[in-house]
């Protein structure tokens, strides 16, 4: 019985050459986690504030309540927009127009 032909393997890449990357650069991702980070503290002020009008008497409980679902509102609203701007970024990079 004849033997079956191995698979051809692709070589391997040499060392400390790098292929081209899809990532955008660190300096975009360190702005687009700051932005998530500010934005989650605007929406804890906001969120607490908006409770604070609202109620008379003991509030902490709905000002926390308040100042959590408007941090993680607002981060999870700008962490959205956060990576489709990344991604536009890195299809922008990839065509070779690269703004950064």
């Amino acid at each position: 019985m004849p033997k079956a032909p191995k698979p051809k393997v692709p070589p391997k890449p040499k060392a400390g050459v790098e292929g081209p990357s899809a990532l955008p650069s660190a300096r975009a991702r360190a702005v687009a986690f700051l932005a998530v980070l500010v934005s989650g503290l605007c929406g804890l002020l906001i969120g607490r504030a908006l409770v604070a009008l609202q109620c008379t008497g003991d509030c902490d409980v709905a000002m926390g309540l308040g100042a959590i679902g408007g941090a993680v509102f607002a981060a999870g609203g700008v962490a959205v927009v956060a990576v489709l701007a990344l991604r536009a970024m890195s299809e922008w990079r990839a065509k070779g127009n690269d703004p950064l």
